[in-house]
């Protein structure tokens, strides 16, 4: 025969010879398709078969009828028969599957039925896995596939490790996990080193936001390591656990920021060996820093910063220079608008610096722990800023005249009001203030109407015989002062949290805030609940930690309604001339159901906090 002779002898698969190629899909004799195939050509398989041009056209003809099969078949749904007689279904749905292949050339006349060798199949089934893989369907086991697409979503909702031990389960899922990484943005790492952190960050060329979570020190080789790693990096956080330290100094610093052009965002805490801050960048739009302590030097020249947070220790050793620090601030940074300053050296003097700067634009100005400001620093801050939503000035020493001026230079603008630890302001100037402010929202003067102040310590001086000085402590006064108690009286449209938490000079109380959710009572021990009223539909959480049992009972009838909800209701109606009460029928009651279903409102579940 013409086709005997046309194949070659040297293509004969013997052991000696080259390995047979993966993915043939057609007989080595004829060159017809393997599957339902069975060769009635006599001679050697031959590795590619050469037809005559007759044979080769008649061929191409066949395979234009009808499209070949492949010998094993994975993009039909799969019916698994397990031996308990369960039967498992393909998991791709419907929607997304392939549409199905053509069906297979009809048997011809005289032939055996096609059988499936295990060669063949071992052969084919790498060449099956690719092309499901290049179709974007990952095999999940047990005959069930998925979408990369699916698998991918879900891989992004896991942790690190999560996606790390999904990538050893085959190539599909190992392929999903690099698409993972590749497509990450955000990452959040609690890390006990630089290595760790190295290497998740080699695999996310496209991360933007870096959390982190130092369980060991941190230096200069971390910083280097994320600079290295993140070129496109836009936020950067790292907080510190309580074992671990910062040792990241201020030239680490600098020149970390002047490198990354693209950093707006830099949170770092625990910056106690920083020794002097100069920032300098002009894609900084944020900076929180806390733990400074003693700066000598504090330059930020950041034209397109908007929010600036510094956190300075509770420690009288702080040497730091706040009223530099606060002209340069109000000089070099003209966008700001959120500002937050924490340290027991603010005065009136870094106030009034801060004025030098035309910081017309902002919006929300937290001077914390400054025993030393007074109402004249309140007078600087009306006179410098006409639009603050934010104003949280509590551990200062202001009194009910400044709270009057605050109130009538915010009463359109001002939302959040923070004067906790305030002793010198009182019930007169809170009410004032409630009244005065009709846009107010927060509320917080907590321990700053106190029953019993802490005297001031004095000190007394006897002349001695040789004409010097002597000092020696004042002894304490056995006379018993009455404190001077008050009454609070809150009524605002708006307001949505009250907090008065350890304030001890209240014993009367009322409260009449539609809008409130959260109202903060905690160690208000002198409150009488015979003096307490709350009238608050939508309040959810009362907190009464420290108070007497008597109050948190007057508060849960007040709040909970639970006397007047054990009353049962009984339907009933009265004759018109009075003389008998009869039921109401049931198609009144339905009626009154369906009433309260859909027009009346049910009042909202609160919450009583004893801790």
């Amino acid at each position: 025969m013409a086709s005997d002779a046309a194949v070659p002898a040297a293509a004969a698969a013997q052991p000696g010879g080259p390995p047979k190629r993966r993915g043939s899909y057609n007989c080595g004799r004829c060159g017809m398709p393997k599957k339902g195939h069975n060769c009635a050509v006599q001679g050697p398989a031959a590795g590619k078969a050469v037809l005559p041009a007759a044979a080769a056209g008649e061929h191409h003809h066949q395979q234009q009828q009808a499209k070949p099969r492949r010998a094993l078949q994975f993009d039909d749904p799969v019916t698994v028969t397990v031996p308990d007689g369960a039967v498992v279904l393909d998991a791709a749905p419907l929607a997304m599957a392939p549409p199905p292949p053509p069906p297979p050339p009809a048997p011809q006349p005289g032939r055996k039925k096609a059988r499936v060798e295990v060669e063949e199949a071992a052969a084919d089934e790498d060449g099956d896995e690719d092309a499901a893989e290049m179709a974007g369907w990952v095999e999940l086991g047990a005959g069930r596939r998925a979408p990369g697409e699916v698998v991918v979503e879900v891989l992004r909702r896991l942790a690190p490790r999560g996606v790390a031990a999904a990538a050893g389960v085959s190539r599909g899922w190992r392929e999903c996990a690099r698409r993972v990484w590749r497509r990450a943005e955000e990452a959040r790492i609690r890390a006990a080193g630089v290595r760790p952190v190295g290497a998740l960050m080699a695999r996310c060329p496209a991360l933007a936001r870096l959390v982190l979570r130092m369980d060991s020190d941190l230096d200069a080789t971390m910083l280097a390591c994320v600079a290295f790693s993140c070129p496109n990096l836009q936020s950067l956080d790292i907080s510190m656990a309580d074992s671990a330290a910062n040792r990241i100094t201020g030239d680490e610093l600098s020149r970390f920021v002047s490198e990354k052009r693209s950093l707006s965002v830099l949170k770092l805490d625990g910056c106690s060996n920083l020794g002097f801050l100069n920032v300098s960048s002009s894609s900084l739009s944020t900076l929180w820093v806390s733990g400074l302590c003693s700066l000598t030097k504090a330059v930020m020249n950041c034209p397109n910063l908007n929010e600036v947070s510094l956190d300075f220790p509770k420690q009288n050793n702080d040497s730091t220079d706040l009223v530099a620090l606060m002209d340069s601030l109000g000089r070099t940074c003209p966008n700001l608008r959120n500002m937050h300053i924490s340290s027991i050296r603010l005065c009136n003097e870094a106030v009034f610096a801060l004025e030098s700067g035309n910081l017309r634009g902002l919006c929300m100005l937290s001077l914390v722990l400054g025993s030393k400001i007074t109402d004249a620093a309140v007078a600087s801050i009306v006179r410098s800023y006409a639009s603050l939503e934010l104003l949280d000035l509590s551990g200062s020493s202001i009194t009910d005249n400044g709270l009057g001026m605050i109130c009538n230079a915010f009463p359109d603008t001002l939302t959040r009001l923070l004067l906790a630890l305030c002793p010198n302001i009182t019930s007169c100037g809170v009410q004032v203030a409630a009244a005065q402010l009709p846009l107010l929202r927060l509320m917080d003067c907590g321990k700053s109407i106190c029953a019993n102040p802490q005297p001031e310590a004095g000190r007394s001086y006897f002349g001695d015989l040789n004409g010097g000085i002597k000092f020696c402590s004042k002894l304490p006064t056995q006379k018993k002062q009455q404190p001077a108690y008050q009454k609070l009286i809150i009524k605002h449209s708006s307001l949505r949290k009250l907090s008065l938490w350890g304030c001890s000079a209240i014993d009367a109380l009322y409260v009449n805030c539609p809008e409130l959710v959260d109202l903060n009572l905690n160690s208000c021990m002198n409150l009488h609940p015979e003096r307490l009223l709350i009238q608050c539909p939508k309040l959810k959480d009362v907190h009464v930690s420290g108070c007497r049992d008597m109050l948190i009972g007057a508060i849960r009838n007040q709040v909970l309604n639970e006397f007047a909800a054990a009353e049962p209701r009984i339907p009933c109606k009265r004759l018109a001339d009075g003389s008998k009460r009869v039921h109401v029928p049931h198609f009144m009651i339905e009626q009154m159901e369906e009433q309260e279903k859909w027009g009346g409102s049910r009042k909202s579940q609160c919450t009583v906090h004893l801790t």
